[in-house]
């Protein structure tokens, strides 16, 4: 039975969640479809594009994320503080980047004279957008709908072009915010479409390695939360290092590629240590395989997110226990 998306995203459990989607049948998001001889590979700009224009405008952060040819995955983090600052005119300005809105918007934007009553229905639409624009449901329609246009556009056909609504999981602790973020940016490597992360094109880990690398140094793409740097406020930054990040990314990429599963070299990388972390878990989860289901984190998050949501066990408890054993 299909759960309800409230029941998925609950910003009061977590402000993290994993979000992917998936094109219906043989439709192709990017990529070359070897069945028509079609090259859709422009449209993986579209996606990254589209994704920073929307983190831009929504009070949602882009984590990690990865554009493949049939599907894309990305990490969100909500940030409700930075929604609940925005004045009225700037709640309004947003929204309407994104849709007209109503006559007596328009004319608030535009500095018309309005009366009481006037007002108070401009606050009343303010807070309904502002909740809108903390949401990840909206976020991803915003996206997945956009991006239909075009496709169907340009292969001047109608009808659906995604598989179904979204699919979600939340991230409940610092643990399941990284497992998830690295296996996001490891998806060209395990697909065998990029050998290096420097050349994991359309993916958020190799901006990252490309402002890293830039004249300026520990400077961050605007676009994407930040990892914790130098100069960088922690409070606004996800809970990890840039460069113990991207060692352990490059680890598990190594790995990954070459196949070798289970083995483990010497040098494994001490966050992993730090956040009671299984190397060898780890690497099997990196091939995801269906590990967890509705939400990853370690044991003792999974029975809280369980109880809350009115279920006595999630998919994926055990594994957790495997995986994160401290």
């Amino acid at each position: 039975m299909t759960t309800a998306r409230k029941n998925l995203i609950d910003p009061a459990s977590t402000p993290y969640y994993h979000c992917m989607a998936r094109c219906v049948r043989r439709a192709f998001l990017c990529g070359k479809d070897n069945f028509s001889g079609k090259n859709y590979e422009h449209r993986r700009q579209w996606v990254v594009d589209r994704l920073k224009a929307l983190s831009g405008i929504f009070s949602l952060e882009v984590c990690a994320y990865a554009v493949m040819s049939n599907h894309y995955h990305v990490v969100l983090h909500i940030n409700s503080q930075q929604a609940k600052k925005w004045d009225t005119k700037a709640v309004l300005q947003r929204w309407t980047q994104l849709f007209s809105g109503p006559h007596l918007v328009q004319r608030f934007l535009v500095g018309d004279q309005l009366g009481k009553a006037e007002l108070l229905r401009v606050e009343e639409y303010a807070q309904e957008y502002r909740g809108r624009l903390m949401d990840i449901s909206w976020f991803m329609r915003c996206l997945n709908e956009y991006l239909a246009r075009l496709a169907n556009k340009e292969d001047e056909c109608k009808g659906r072009f995604w598989e179904g609504r979204y699919k979600s999981q939340a991230l409940l602790d610092e643990a399941a915010l990284l497992t998830c973020m690295a296996y996001v940016d490891l998806n060209p490597i395990r697909a065998k479409i990029a050998a290096t992360l420097e050349t994991s094109e359309h993916t958020s880990i190799k901006e990252r390695i490309e402002s890293y690398d830039s004249a300026n140094g520990k400077k961050q793409k605007a676009h994407l939360k930040p990892l914790k740097a130098q100069g960088q406020n922690p409070e606004q930054a996800l809970p990890y290092p840039l460069s113990s990040y991207f060692k352990l990314v490059d680890w598990s990429g190594r790995i990954v590629r070459r196949g070798k599963r289970g083995r483990i070299t010497n040098d494994v990388p001490p966050i992993l240590e730090r956040l009671g972390i299984d190397p060898k878990e780890w690497l099997e989860t990196m091939r995801w395989n269906n590990r967890f289901h509705r939400a990853v984190g370690k044991l003792a998050s999974l029975k809280a997110y369980a109880e809350s949501t009115g279920k006595c066990w999630v998919h994926g408890m055990s594994v957790s226990g495997a995986l994160y054993p401290a």
